[in-house]
């Protein structure tokens, strides 16, 4: 499970258990007016104010709570995407990512990122079975670029040799 996916049910199970105390802070409002506020003049309005005070807390509370819900099924669902594409992502870019050495790209999962290295990425096309990169020439600093053609071309030759 991810940082963010746990933070997300946390955050689901807080919103969620402040719904209920809510709710039942409402339904005990309710039940001790007995109806009797109501026909009372001087104080009927203010109980259907709070009333309905009280309905819009839970009314937002409840759109939070989905919100919250959604999500969480579209970072389960990028999980989902990232192990698919593992599946057929060679051991030696899984080993780097699992090092730190690249960081993988949840929006493409096919896409890597060389760590401390600006704009470039490694790209792993699964149906040719080739690595790539793109934005090379968008690094300016010598250091990052020395970096990324370091990782690029070990990784690019531990590919070939088991090919």
């Amino acid at each position: 499970m991810t940082a963010r996916l746990e933070i997300l049910r946390n955050s689901l199970d807080k919103k969620q258990a402040e719904f209920d105390e809510k709710l039942a802070d409402h339904f005990s409002t309710v039940k001790a007016a007995n109806g009797q506020p109501l026909n009372d003049k001087r104080n009927g309005r203010s109980t259907l104010d709070r009333w309905e005070r009280q309905n819009d807390s839970l009314r937002s509370l409840d759109s939070g709570i989905q919100k919250t819900r959604d999500a969480i099924e579209r970072e389960e669902s990028k999980v989902a995407l990232v192990s698919l594409a593992n599946e057929t992502t060679p051991s030696e870019i899984l080993a780097l990512v699992a090092d730190g050495v690249l960081l993988q790209w949840r929006k493409h999962p096919n896409t890597f990122f060389v760590a401390d290295v600006e704009k470039a990425r490694i790209v792993w096309d699964s149906d040719k079975k080739v690595v790539a990169h793109r934005y090379v020439s968008e690094i300016k600093d010598r250091d990052q670029h020395r970096k990324f053609a370091q990782v690029f071309n070990g990784l690019k030759t531990a590919l070939t040799a088991t090919a």
